[in-house]
């Protein structure tokens, strides 16, 4: 694990070195790069925080003994999986003004993209709250736990684990599908990137540095979610 994080750090150093030396216009265009830098860090934090909330909320909802409450879940999530991120997107900041519903840039950016991305995630909490045997919740019955209780203290703990992997990956393919928030005028780290190509004419330099900007957030990310789940796993190791 140490060994890949000092790896990964090393080269991008390297390519950073690299960068800063060779790239005589850098000071020119980077400013605007940057900012659109935050502006994707802004979209992918928030929607990353609505994208797991819903995604618990709808994979717990799937399954709830409440009819009403299970077919809302079944149509929020195949809603939003069968549909493209784009149109929502586009629905979102373009359609609702239409039944008198004006939601800013960020907001209809951060909605879009933690909504489509809630409902793959529910059907990771789903499949990993599954996974649970089914003993652990019989022998809540026997403690005399509620359903409530037993799912906080005993099924969501153990599921964590497993759906961890899965939830990182979807994570960083969110941070990626971020570049459709320019679809709704918010000036993200790709669109700058087109922007500053266009009056620069430094495709090489502008869009190596884009690619090394997610690559960055995309690897914090993932030694983020590994070490989670080893956190997690010990946790449950020393329980058992």
């Amino acid at each position: 694990m140490a060994g890949r994080i000092i790896a990964v750090v090393a080269l991008t150093a390297f390519l950073c070195g690299i960068s800063f030396a060779t790239f005589s216009e850098l000071r020119i265009f980077l400013p605007a790069m940057l900012r659109g830098a935050v502006v994707t860090l802004q979209v992918s934090i928030l929607s990353a925080v609505l994208f797991i909330v819903m995604s618990f909320l709808a994979g717990i909802a799937k399954d709830s003994g409440t009819r009403l409450v299970r077919w809302l879940a079944i149509g929020y999530i195949e809603v939003f999986r069968g549909t493209s991120l784009l149109v929502q997107l586009f629905w979102l900041y373009f359609v609702l003004p239409e039944f008198g519903i004006v939601l800013s840039p960020m907001m209809a950016g951060v909605l879009g993209v933690g909504l489509n991305f809630g409902a793959y995630g529910a059907e990771i909490v789903r499949g990993a709250m599954l996974a649970v045997p089914r003993g652990q919740q019989e022998a809540s019955v026997a403690l005399n736990l509620s359903d409530r209780a037993c799912l906080i203290r005993i099924v969501i703990p153990q599921a964590v684990v497993v759906m961890i992997p899965g939830m990182t990956n979807l994570t960083i393919e969110l941070i990626k599908a971020t570049a459709l928030v320019s679809a709704v005028t918010l000036v993200d780290i790709t669109y700058a990137s087109v922007q500053q190509n266009q009056l620069h004419y430094r495709t090489l330099e502008i869009f190596t540095i884009t690619v090394m900007l997610y690559y960055c957030f995309a690897q914090f990310i993932r030694f983020g979610g590994s070490a989670l789940e080893d956190r997690f796993s010990r946790h449950l190791r020393r329980g058992h």
